[in-house]
């Protein structure tokens, strides 16, 4: 175990001496000083563990030490000596930073019980710095790797376009002009070029997709999500026309966010819903939010009576480019809902399913209300 390194400071010097000889005995590395400024001095050459300190002394007293201390090593813990007739001012000591004082005449018994405890209080003062230190690293660490991912992403999409447009454009030439002249199974595998090259520019669009919206600052403010989701069927009514559809959209409490981003996790999650409810002759979709609190966020969801998915892949569905259905079946991209995770994640909230097969699938999500404004910062 290491050795305590303990400052004593007092302007009476035989009390000094006494506390200095007594705590060496029990253990304790101490360096001693008769004032305030040497106080200072020491501590600026070297680290402590533990400040005791005289409360009244000339020119710099205990309060103003400690504050001054404090600054020079914030986890530095400090107990204060005192008489019976200043036990006010040691009172303010403890206000000021100080977490205990001990009575003059000093006693063994009293003071060694203060420093251990005291001592408790350092070790996790240095561990929370630690870990606070820790985690401000890897925060920093990951907001490069996803600014780097981010960058990639988007230099990567923008680069596969050009080929891309090449492909693309001599399939349509060789269709359209010369169609007549190429085989039938030639015409075939010339179709299927073409419907690869729009996958993958659908595929493209979506990396942009999350790259912008990765990188898209937040704007927050009270966003009614009820009235969002009925923007968002206006919004997608292509999608659903001539389709019976019944709409259940219940009174839900607003939230605090971006609107542009929360409307884009509304139209995902809805348009998710009629793609996967087509074959149902009635098609419902309910958007609402659960009576259950998750901390301090609401939980809003979107349910479907559509085809559902095997909840034993459920882990999949929010990966980028990840589908549970083929895509012959359900056409998509597999980005729509990484996005919906991502703007979710940067709100402070965050999503999950629960589906069965043929009976429909449910997506919930949190974010907060508009009391508990919790919002994480990117």
């Amino acid at each position: 175990m290491p050795t305590v390194r303990l400052l004593v400071v007092d302007d009476e010097v035989s009390l000094m001496v006494a506390l200095r000889n007594t705590l060496s005995d029990e253990g304790y590395q101490v360096t001693a000083v008769a004032s305030g400024a040497d106080a200072l001095t020491e501590l600026r050459r070297g680290e402590f563990d533990l400040l005791l300190t005289d409360l009244m002394m000339p020119k710099m007293d205990g309060l103003r030490l400690i504050h001054e201390a404090l600054a020079i090593e914030p986890s530095l813990v400090a107990i204060v000596m005192t008489g019976h007739g200043s036990i006010p001012t040691a009172v303010e000591a403890m206000k000021t930073g100080a977490i205990d004082y001990v009575l003059k005449p000093i006693k063994l018994n009293a003071l060694v019980p203060a420093l251990e405890r005291a001592l408790t209080v350092r070790r996790l003062r240095v561990k929370n710095a630690e870990l606070e230190k820790r985690v401000q690293e890897r925060t920093a660490e990951l907001e490069i790797a996803n600014r780097d991912l981010q960058a990639f992403s988007s230099s990567v999409s923008h680069d596969l376009r050009t080929p891309l447009r090449t492909i693309s454009g001599f399939t349509e030439i060789l269709l359209g002009h010369h169609a007549s002249t190429l085989p039938p199974e030639v015409r075939r595998l010339l179709g299927l070029i073409k419907l690869g090259a729009g996958e993958m520019a659908g595929m493209i669009d979506g990396l942009l997709a999350l790259s912008r919206f990765g990188r898209h600052a937040l704007s927050l403010e009270k966003v009614d999500l009820a009235q969002l989701s009925r923007d968002a069927i206006k919004d997608l009514e292509r999608e659903h026309a001539g389709r019976h559809v019944d709409w259940r959209i219940q009174s839900l409490p607003p939230v605090h966010g971006d609107r542009v981003l929360l409307r884009q996790v509304v139209i995902n999650l809805i348009s998710n819903a009629l793609k996967y409810s087509r074959p149902r002759d009635l098609a419902i979709i309910e958007i609402g939010c659960t009576d259950q609190r998750d901390g301090t966020a609401a939980v809003y969801y979107v349910r479907d009576n559509g085809v559902g998915f095997d909840m034993r892949h459920a882990k999949k569905l929010f990966g980028v480019f990840q589908r549970l259905h083929l895509a012959s079946e359900f056409e998509g991209t597999g980005v729509g809902l990484a996005t919906v995770r991502l703007i979710v994640e940067r709100h402070g909230g965050r999503i999950w399913a629960e589906a069965v097969p043929d009976f429909g699938a449910t997506f919930f999500f949190t974010l907060p209300s508009q009391a508990g404004r919790e919002v994480a910062p990117l």
